[in-house]
């Protein structure tokens, strides 16, 4: 766990990342304030019957930002650091995220204050679906969508469609999506965030004519999105010379045998073992810092800060996790001549295909996984290309032309609607 003294604040982050576009955009004041404010937010405390028998308390949040543009949308994340501040700035960052895609959702967040390392399957099962009844008033298909995020998956996602149902009383598929297949999830689903930081951080090799093939690549977090996005480098002929977890990391310059380290991964919940190719054991400090081509940090926040920026050793990072660079850590890597994907568009592929499921359960249609791939690689791809304009027609980094374009949308949807009364 973290030293919560020593954590950067994400909604700061979130708010000056705002304040910089808005500038930028000439935004009209009262606008800026109204986008920059949540609409609703939701603390719960409830309890839960434990293995042993004893009950224990958890804390959850549901945050809503801006629905102007649609529902929201956003993940519940179970980790012990959890706090009202980080999921505002989280569900911030989706509004921008789906309008940058040009997806009609907004912005919205959830999480629950807990170990879930600690926690059995039985405990784990019996505090989501109390989470669930808790939040289940603020959300549905037309109203809030959650889906899986740091230390949830289809399976949680499973269980709060079938509380909400219950509550119900008739199936309700699109509550949620990051379902199980067999429960009305989309083909392409899980591999979608990594999926979509790889053809974001490809469209950059290809902008700065740097050869995918033998790139090398780093890889900060193995889980649903780094893991995935090692996977499609390495395909890609790409070498993958570093990967960790939350516990450190394994390096080779020759590069790693990708599907070795993650099947320990799965298996042994440890990246190395003799079968995963000899490398070196490292921690997630130096992994950063590791000569590279192309650098995913896909763990959590803050890890590029003012402290590491100087000493970071690549030409292209593209962000799978939320909020992992700082704003002065983004003018050190601007200057550095470094250029950053940002979070907001790299990592879109997951509620870009979260969308193409809410929409399959709405028309209850099945799309084929090589539709839903074409249409994810079509708005990647776009997406990229306007955020990339903006940068060169602005001449600003792309993180500020991604937010110039995300808040611009979500500015004029708030001009057309206006203010009621």
């Amino acid at each position: 766990m973290s030293n919560k003294k020593d954590r950067i604040n994400p909604l700061d982050v979130a708010m000056r990342q705002v304040d910089i576009a808005a500038e930028r955009l000439k935004l009209d004041l009262g606008v800026r304030e109204k986008i920059k404010q949540t609409k609703r937010e939701l603390i719960v405390h409830f309890p839960v019957k434990m293995d042993d028998g004893s009950v224990k308390i958890f804390t959850g949040y549901r945050v809503q930002h801006n629905m102007t543009r649609g529902p929201g949308k956003g993940g519940i994340r179970y980790h012990p650091d959890v706090d009202l501040d980080e999921v505002k700035a989280l569900a911030m960052w989706m509004t921008w995220k789906a309008a940058v895609v040009n997806i009609p959702f907004g912005g919205a967040k959830g999480g629950v204050q807990c170990d879930p390392k600690s926690m059995s399957l039985w405990e784990l099962e019996n505090m989501t679906r109390r989470f669930t009844w808790e939040i289940a008033f603020l959300i549905g298909p037309d109203q809030d969508i959650p889906a899986p995020d740091v230390y949830t998956n289809p399976q949680v996602m499973a269980w709060i469609m079938d509380t909400y149902s219950i509550l119900k009383g008739y199936t309700v598929h699109g509550v949620v999506t990051g379902k199980p297949l067999e429960l009305g999830g989309s083909l392409g689903r899980f591999e979608a965030t990594g999926k979509g930081v790889f053809i974001t951080a490809q469209e950059a090799t290809r902008h700065l004519n740097i050869p995918i093939e033998g790139a090398r690549v780093v890889v900060q977090g193995c889980g649903n999105v780094g893991g995935i996005a090692a996977q499609y480098f390495d395909r890609a002929g790409a070498k993958v010379i570093a990967i960790s977890d939350s516990r450190g990391g394994i390096y080779n310059k020759n590069g790693l045998n990708v599907s070795a380290v993650l099947d320990c991964k799965k298996r042994y919940s440890c990246l190395i073992t003799p079968e995963a190719r000899a490398g070196v054991e490292i921690t997630n400090e130096e992994l950063l810092e590791l000569g590279c081509d192309i650098l995913i940090p896909a763990a959590l926040e803050n890890q590029i800060t003012h402290k590491n920026a100087p000493k970071i050793k690549t030409k292209i990072i593209a962000e799978g996790a939320n909020g992992p660079t700082t704003p002065e850590a983004d003018e050190i890597l601007y200057d550095r001549g470094i250029f950053v994907v940002p979070d907001i568009l790299a990592n879109a592929g997951g509620v870009t295909v979260s969308y193409f499921e809410w929409a399959q359960n709405l028309q209850e249609l099945l799309w084929s996984e090589e539709e839903i791939s074409d249409r994810l690689t079509r708005i990647m791809r776009k997406s990229f290309a306007e955020v990339l304009n903006i940068s060169q027609r602005d001449k600003v980094d792309m993180r500020t032309a991604a937010l110039m374009l995300g808040i611009g949308r979500v500015a004029e949807a708030t001009k057309l609607r206006g203010i009621y009364p």
